[in-house]
């Protein structure tokens, strides 16, 4: 059916946006892969390297700081030169440093690997999000960001059954060189991927003048960070610690835990889709409430049921609901960003808020000292979904905006 729209429109070739959504899926998927692959190893990692578990989870946060760096990095060279070969840049850098991850000698080494890791993770998202939805037909704009966004729990979906499958038999070190291989990705954008006909029209003619946008739009720009900051607090505070809460909190075992991520990412990626779809029908802001609502009722079950299998069930309704807000990012925040800086904004105010809610692991973890891991996971998670509401509420969206002009001359 996709493809029958597509060849109706005589604008759009019909290959043209799935090989674009394609990479950007395929990129985040890895990335995303690289990235959870640490949260399974916490405990097996601090006895390697013999420093606390504390200090494990600060490697964590130190990714997620960091990403700004590569948003910013990668976002100019996408706006000022083009989005393929950044984003090919980008896929090597990342694959590279998850590889050599898997040979850290030491905890400070790892540290250090780890931050660096973070400047790759930070730049693909951006890049790879204006790429996808400069390419898709505004009418599927909503479902595409929705296939695109699934992409991160089927990488967290990954990571679980590397932790299920890979690390008992091969070693944790096998968990990152397996995390080298997307590193191939960059051969099918090079041969498959065109670059963004909205990116020829739009180019800005200096970095200096990419920059000068951004501070014309630096409202826009604020509001973009700040609804991005409750998002990190709301995706990474509900995922990153969730393994290590069903082990400390209620006694599962390694296999059991990868078990039941399998499952809530199964939830995630059906939810981002659904969402990602209805944002079509009923708008970017309010089908993201409804995601969050769906979230916010679960909260009770998720952190105090009983049961593992109880809480296993919640924890895939939970997870529906958060990346179901999710799907819609990629099409909401191109469609709020100025035409010569969708390659930098989108990825900036993303990267932004996720180093403002970098020290949520850490956060989470503190209190769970004062209150419980359940109390401290369920009462910061209601409060900032709460605040969420709030910011969507009192926002703007402009679903459907044509990111590509009908004539394709001098603009």
């Amino acid at each position: 059916m996709f493809d029958q729209k597509l060849a109706q429109d005589p604008t759009v070739q019909p290959s043209r946006p799935w090989h674009a959504v394609t990479a950007g899926f395929l990129g985040w998927m890895l990335d995303a892969f690289d990235f959870f692959v640490l949260v399974f190893l916490v405990d097996t990692l601090a006895a390697q390297f013999h420093v606390t578990k504390s200090e494990m989870v600060f490697t964590i946060t130190a990714t997620l700081a960091m990403r700004p760096v590569g948003a910013l990095i990668f976002g100019l060279l996408a706006d000022r030169y083009g989005r393929r070969r950044p984003l090919m840049a980008n896929v090597i850098f990342f694959s590279a440093v998850e590889l050599l991850c898997g040979f850290a000698p030491n905890y400070t080494v790892f540290l250090i690997l780890r931050a660096l890791y973070g400047i790759g993770m930070g730049g693909e998202w951006g890049v790879g999000a204006s790429l996808a939805m400069e390419a898709a037909p505004p009418k599927w704009r909503g479902i595409l960001s929705g296939v695109l966004q699934s992409g991160y729990p089927l990488g967290y979906l990954l990571a679980a059954l590397a932790a299920r499958f890979i690390e008992p038999a091969f070693g944790w070190r096998a968990m990152f060189w397996v995390g080298g291989a997307p590193a191939l990705l960059a051969l099918y954008i090079r041969s498959k991927v065109q670059e963004s006909e909205a990116w020829k029209q739009h180019r800005a003619p200096s970095t200096r003048a990419i920059l000068a946008v951004v501070k014309q739009n630096w409202k826009a720009a604020l509001y973009l960070v700040l609804m991005m900051t409750l998002m990190m607090f709301l995706s990474h505070g509900t995922q990153d610690l969730y393994p290590d809460f069903l082990k400390s909190a209620h006694g599962a075992s390694k296999h059991t835990v990868s078990y039941i991520a399998i499952l809530y990412n199964i939830g995630a990626v059906i939810g981002t889709l659904i969402f990602g779809h209805l944002s079509e029908s009923f708008g970017r802001r309010r089908s993201m409430i409804f995601a969050l609502l769906l979230s916010f009722a679960t909260i009770p079950v998720w952190a105090f049921g009983g049961t593992l299998l109880t809480i296993a069930v919640a924890a895939f309704i939970m997870q529906a609901g958060v990346q179901g807000a999710w799907g819609v990012i990629p099409a909401h925040l191109n469609e709020l960003s100025p035409d010569q800086t969708r390659g930098l904004l989108p990825g900036l105010a993303y990267q932004m808020g996720i180093l403002i809610a970098a020290p949520i692991n850490s956060i989470e973890y503190a209190l769970r000292g004062k209150f419980g891991y359940s109390w401290a996971l369920a009462g910061f998670e209601a409060i900032n979904i709460a605040l969420l509401i709030v910011v969507l509420a009192l926002g703007k969206e402009r679903k459907g905006r044509e990111f590509v002009s009908a004539h394709t001359g001098p603009t």
